[in-house]
């Protein structure tokens, strides 16, 4: 028999890269959706006809284990959350109940439905927030700088916890910043490309950005969910730092993406201060070597490639509206 997933957040970036890479590999591939009267299956349209989709939330207990006992997964991906960091200064408590609660929810349910589910949460590099050494490793103590981080460290140390505890094969990815031309509009790289192509299009003339002096490990989504399905293979169950090791700035990133579209920054970008974070994460660099050495990975797309990736896919997409 084919071996079961379950994604949450599968109609997310991640989870439809995801998606992909387990239905390639044979699995049959369970995606768990909200409720909504708008459903947001732009990322997965092409995939509905090879996937199935079940309505539960990280909300709602119960909803979590009769998903569980529907599908009876062998691997599940909980992907799902409130995921840009500066909407969580605006919604702290709901921010919590989703990253916190809601990771809470899910290992309690895999607890009670099937103890033998190999289970991954999504952790994220925003944990390092003011970071104590450089670059971070698995072991760098966290200081998150948002409540977005704030709760992807309770989310990360629930799940080390039940694993100690149950002994359940619960792992967390400490993902730094991944893109693609799937990401949302609101996040910076993608603002940035869109922005670039809208200005190419003469739908635009001006881009509107913070802080161009804040430093990130970008990578390619579509890499960083191999290393997921890598870290659920293993014998034992560990948490991994997944990165590029390579840093660039805001800024560089602007001067990439607009160079790559024939065009001068400087003409175009002005500097809005509603766009600052109240409190700022400066600088974050991974080191991978442990998930080089003991998962194998590496990634195949380096920054430059994948901002100008980013910045075809938007052009294109530009010309066809």
């Amino acid at each position: 028999m084919k071996k079961r997933a379950l994604i949450t957040g599968i109609t997310g970036q991640d989870g439809s890269y995801l998606a992909e890479l387990l239905l390639e590999k044979g699995y049959e591939v369970f995606g768990m959706t909200r409720r909504a009267s708008a459903p947001n299956l732009g990322r997965i349209q092409h995939l509905l006809d090879r996937i199935e989709l079940r309505p539960a939330d990280l909300l709602d207990q119960l909803s979590l284990i009769r998903v569980l006992a529907d599908v009876r997964p062998v691997e599940v991906y909980n992907l799902a959350a409130m995921s840009f960091v500066p909407a969580s200064w605006d919604q702290p408590m709901l921010t919590g109940e989703f990253n916190a609660q809601g990771v809470t929810r899910m290992l309690e349910a895999v607890r009670h439905v099937d103890p033998t589910v190999r289970l991954y949460q999504a952790s994220s590099s925003e944990m390092y927030g003011k970071v104590r050494e450089v670059p971070q490793t698995e072991l760098t103590p966290f200081y998150p700088r948002s409540p977005y981080g704030v709760s992807k460290v309770f989310a990360h140390y629930i799940t080390v916890n039940y694993r100690e505890s149950y002994n359940l094969f619960a792992v967390s990815g400490i993902l730094f910043n991944h893109e693609s031309p799937r990401r949302g509009l609101e996040f910076v790289t993608r603002k940035v490309t869109d922005g670039v192509a809208r200005i190419k299009a003469g739908l635009s003339d001006t881009l509107a950005l913070g802080n161009l002096d804040a430093q990130r490990d970008w990578g390619f989504a579509g890499d960083y969910v191999e290393a997921m399905w890598l870290m659920l293979q293993q014998d034992e169950a560990d948490d991994y730092v997944i990165a590029t090791g390579r840093t660039h700035s805001v800024g560089q990133l602007v001067e990439v993406a607009f160079a790559h579209a024939g065009l001068d920054w400087r003409k175009y970008v002005k500097i809005d201060p509603a766009f600052l974070r109240p409190a700022e994460v400066d600088l974050l660099i991974g080191d991978a070597s442990k998930a080089h050495q003991k998962l194998g990975w590496t990634p195949t797309v380096d920054f430059e490639g994948l901002i100008r990736m980013m910045v075809d896919a938007d052009l294109a997409r530009h010309a066809t509206l």
